[in-house]
């Protein structure tokens, strides 16, 4: 790294994988923050840097002194010891700027000196404090699978004729009659233990999982506009195993969906303006791939221009929106992975469900919302024209990878041409006041955090605005 590469770094400010730190004396505080890198995906510590994005420096007698630090900090205040790695960057004759680089952890999860377990959340760092958070910890690095946790479900809550012909359609076996040896074949199977289900065998096998895990559920709601309202015009909670849950929740949204013509005669049915198979994939992928340590339900909203499946849980791991484009997969449930592909739930291939539902439909945007820990999967709708109430398709959208724009587009007629009513108010709202938060920008405007979120992104990959600096500093920059 050069000093020009320091520079464009700390000018964008602290963030969830770059820290600045004017100076450093204690090494329990360095500790910490090395915990919570290495329990996240890394990042760099820039020493010498002031907290407001000053290159302040080191001069030559502090740098053997925190060099030592570094050293002690990384092997003897944390639990495993961390390989960091080091480097000097001259910003004049006298001074330097220590750039500490903390790779991921092979490991986790990472203790402090007290026992205490950081993570990163934005430019910060927080303990983690409930059994929830280290559970999705040891998932992320694969110690543990949300569905192979024990319930308090036991043989009593087993749907035994569901499970009969899963046993005879797959195995060609029949059921036994004995609970001890209904129990010993789920055992088998991997979804149950010690005369309980575990939370795959729950899902897939009990007659109403919902007693036990109540938040384990598809809600569905269908507006008349382009936002939540108090009056819907159909609404839905799916509840029971989960090819229950994900037949009635693809219902519902085939029955909201409009039918088109496409030449067919006056007296035929018509043809959904959506393929069934793009929210087969989706729903699917919802069920098998969501967090299941977050007791949240699966939101489903139909609104007249896009459908919006909200799922609890952001991409594990090393996933990113473009890598799941691309066809790349994590099981995050293993087990309701392996008996989808079974036939429990319709399945195409493992990692293909995205890319099938993109050739099918490509006006679909993915946003990966780490701060509220969920998912969300927007597919656009056939616009209708109000005046002639003909349907047609509108042009094509923008996807939200970040190659379909740079982000140093200009601000040009064409691009402001683009934006919406919606996004012109939030443009006019970040010129007056860079600054401006997300949660300010949903009071301000009267929208929900999902409605704001999803226009930002659109902006962003149109390259109109930017978001520069670390969540609490941080601030828009206009693109003109």
């Amino acid at each position: 790294m050069d000093l020009t590469e320091l520079n464009q770094i700390v000018s964008r400010g602290e963030d969830s994988q770059h820290q600045f730190k004017e100076d450093v004396r204690n090494g329990d505080s360095l500790a910490a923050e090395i915990v919570a890198f290495s329990n996240s995906r890394g990042g760099k510590i820039f020493i010498g840097v002031s907290n407001q994005g000053n290159l302040v420096g080191l001069q030559s007698k502090d740098v053997d002194r925190i060099n030592q630090l570094i050293s002690n900090s990384a092997t003897q205040h944390v639990r495993s010891p961390v390989a960091v790695q080091t480097e000097n960057i001259s910003i004049d004759s006298k001074r330097v700027v220590i750039v500490v680089t903390v790779p991921e952890g092979i490991d986790k999860p990472y203790f402090d000196n007290l026992g205490v377990i950081w993570l990163k959340c934005g430019a910060d760092k927080r303990r983690v404090n409930s059994k929830e958070e280290l559970r999705r910890l040891f998932q992320e690095v694969d110690l543990i699978h949300a569905d192979e946790v024990p319930t308090k479900a036991d043989m009593k809550a087993l749907n035994s004729t569901l499970l009969s012909e899963f046993l005879n359609k797959y195995y060609h076996e029949t059921l036994p009659e004995t609970n001890t040896k209904k129990l010993q074949i789920l055992e088998n199977m991997n979804l149950a233990s010690k005369q309980h289900l575990n939370l795959a065998g729950l899902l897939l096998f009990a007659a109403r999982p919902q007693l036990f895990k109540p938040e384990f559920i598809i809600k569905a709601v269908s507006y008349a506009g382009t936002t939540i309202a108090d009056q819907y015009l159909d609404s839905e909670d799916f509840e029971g195993p989960l090819s229950v849950v994900f037949n009635g929740a693809l219902a519902f949204i085939m029955r909201n969906l409009r039918k088109i013509q496409k030449g067919k005669g006056v007296n035929t049915i018509g043809t959904p303006e959506i393929p069934q198979i793009v929210f087969e994939e989706l729903l699917v992928n919802a069920l098998i791939h969501r967090d299941y340590f977050i007791t949240a339900p699966i939101r489903l909203f139909v609104f007249e221009d896009r459908i919006e499946i909200i799922n609890p849980g952001n991409l594990p791991d090393h996933l990113t929106i473009e890598k799941i484009r691309a066809g790349n997969s994590i099981q995050r449930n293993p087990i309701l992975a392996s008996f989808t592909a079974k036939g429990i739930l319709p399945y195409r291939g493992l990692g293909t469900g995205v890319r099938r539902a993109l050739q099918d439909w490509p006006q679909i945007q993915f946003i990966d919302d780490r701060e509220g820990c969920q998912f969300v999967s927007i597919v656009e709708r056939i616009k209708v024209h109000k005046s002639s109430k003909i349907m047609s398709k509108g042009a094509p959208k923008m996807q939200i990878s970040t190659r379909n724009a740079p982000l140093n587009a200009p601000l040009n007629a064409p691009l402001n041409a683009s934006l919406n009513d919606l996004q012109m108010k939030i443009l006019k709202i970040v010129r007056s006041n860079p600054q401006v938060s997300y949660i300010e920008l949903t009071e301000q405007l009267g929208k929900d955090r999902s409605t704001i979120m999803r226009n930002l992104q659109k902006m962003k990959d149109l390259g109109v605005i930017r978001r520069s600096g670390s969540k609490k500093t941080g601030y828009w920059e206009i693109n003109s």
